[in-house]
């Protein structure tokens, strides 16, 4: 039995000289501490290595003696064990596993692998299910935010739906059926999905970010857009506007591959599997092979990514235009990384025009909100400026003209709460439509038999005033309401940007600021009798 005496414990921390970084899995044993790390430079390759092994990444596996002070990185492995009695270690390396004594400097696993060929395992997977379905409802029992279950009899409903178990023949059947057990909460973020089910190999489609159309004489494709990219990242590179490429809007595809287009019922029938590789187009300002010249490109799996960074340039450009450059516009598309990473991008390059259209449209959630909302809020107090610079306001990075934020039904999770936070502080008009209304947060599932994952509403926000529970099931109403006509929208009339313009003209007329002049310079030893 351990006891700790947690009297004065703060004073008996010690500190590793270790370099920063991501550490999990720490074990002790004996006068070593075992973990695993990660740094920045470690995540280069990130993908790759995704593709690779199915999500996971490698680790440093390092080992820290309290004696000597010092550590040692023993190998680089995707995870490890250590048995009870801190005797053996259990590495996965790869693809394979290793049962090996606990290294002392140097991992090695050559003589230690284990062999898992041919070790089967007999599975009832009715029983599994059965064991699944039950687990299922006891976690969501457990863990829901709500003790009353949101009003409902939670065990009358496990026996409701246990009545169908028996006829449960495949992970899709129990999914569905555990599904519809958790939507009688009439909750959002309740949600199953994963298990064991068959792979489907996919052949990914090369994309070449442009769209096309048929010339009917010759049957030769025309290149009407390039979308725009950033061929700095591999998920947003825009395959024709590759260096070296030199395609423009207007020339066509005549062949791919060496296969002439117009044998074919359609261009993607010569790009299938042809994604992030190399494929040759037969390119010429006219339908037809005289002067035509041969280009290499590499298609890539997803234009999404591109068409999300038009549509972003399209609203800029707009919005600088009808404007003459004196409102920014910024999308955050979600509350997570990416986002982050996008409001950065286009916040700070902005940070001194005299007013700001924040768009939260589509937003897919996340957890960044506080940080993007405390950013927006800064407020300056003085103004500061060095010999031969601008005036500028201190603290810096403070945006000190008038705000609105677009939003619409597809705000959800923490695109929720970003709209809630903006119109609670006062930062500015709401326009748009009623946000989607589920705000309850999950964590990470709990482990299930056979890998499956359960994400259970835990945590929700009540109001300030202790008067009720607040956006869940309803959402954040705008101030102004404003629903695009998909078909005006299609075209591109954004009535609910137009909107966002409109008020935010006028918001400039009664709070636009300016940076006032640079005062008369101090005199600090004035001439005496002054």
């Amino acid at each position: 039995m351990v006891k700790v005496d947690t009297d004065g414990i703060q004073n008996r921390i010690v500190a590793l000289k270790i370099p920063p970084g991501n550490y999990s899995n720490l074990r002790m044993v004996d006068d070593r501490i075992f973990y695993l790390r990660r740094t920045v430079g470690d995540d280069k390759d990130d993908d790759e290595e995704e593709q690779e092994f199915g999500g996971e990444q490698p680790s440093h596996l390092c080992s820290y003696s309290l004696e000597d002070r010092k550590e040692t990185v023993i190998g680089d492995v995707m995870t490890y064990e250590i048995s009870h009695d801190g005797k053996k270690m259990l590495v996965k390396i790869k693809k394979d596993y290793a049962i090996i004594d606990i290294p002392k400097d140097k991992l090695e696993t050559k003589d230690h692998e284990l062999k898992l060929t041919g070790l089967d395992m007999q599975v009832d997977r009715h029983a599994e299910w059965n064991q699944i379905y039950f687990e299922a409802w006891r976690q969501m029992r457990d863990f829901f935010y709500s003790p009353t279950m949101n009003g409902v009899d939670w065990k009358a409903l496990r026996d409701k739906y246990a009545a169908l178990l028996p006829f449960v023949n495949h992970r899709n059947d129990l999914t569905y059926l555990i599904g519809e057990l958790i939507g009688e909460l009439n909750n959002g973020h309740a949600y199953v999905a994963g298990g064991e089910r068959p792979d489907t190999p996919r052949i990914k489609l090369g994309l070449l970010g442009a769209e096309v159309s048929r010339d009917p004489a010759s049957k030769a494709y025309r290149i009407d857009r390039i979308l725009p990219g950033e061929n700095w990242n591999k998920k947003t590179r825009s395959p024709l506007t590759a260096v070296g490429v030199n395609i423009k809007p207007g020339d066509y595809i005549l062949a791919v591959n060496g296969t002439p287009v117009a044998s074919l019922a359609n261009l993607n029938e010569a790009l299938i599997g042809t994604a992030d590789k190399q494929v040759v187009l037969r390119i010429n300002s006219k339908p037809s092979d005289d002067g035509a010249r041969d280009v290499t490109v590499v298609p890539t799996a997803d234009d999404s990514h591109l068409y999300y960074q038009a549509w972003v340039e399209k609203n800029l450009a707009e919005v600088t235009k009808k404007t003459n450059g004196e409102v920014g516009y910024i999308h955050i598309p979600d509350m997570g990384r990416p986002g982050l990473d996008q409001f950065t991008k286009l916040y700070f390059p902005q940070i001194r025009k005299k007013a700001l259209i924040v768009d939260v449209r589509g937003n897919g959630g996340g957890f960044v909100s506080p940080l993007v909302i405390e950013r927006l809020r800064r407020a300056f107090v003085m103004i500061e400026v060095a010999r031969n610079g601008m005036p500028r306001p201190d603290p810096p990075d403070s945006f000190t003209g008038p705000m609105v934020t677009l939003m619409d039904e597809f705000s959800a999770s923490d695109g929720d709460i970003f709209p809630f936070r903006f119109k609670t502080l006062g930062m500015g008009k709401l326009i748009g439509k009623r946000s989607w209304g589920g705000v309850i947060g999950i964590r990470n599932s709990l482990p299930f038999v056979d890998g499956g994952q359960l994400f259970k509403p835990e945590f929700a926000p009540y109001s300030k005033e202790g008067k009720g529970w607040v956006i869940e099931s309803h959402g954040v109403d705008p101030d102004i309401v404003v629903d695009n006509d998909p078909a005006k929208e299609f075209r591109g009339d954004d009535q609910q940007l137009n909107k966002g313009l409109e008020v935010i003209a006028e918001e400039l007329k009664t709070k636009r600021y300016d940076i006032p002049a640079i005062p008369p310079w101090p005199n600090r030893n004035p001439t005496p009798g002054q």
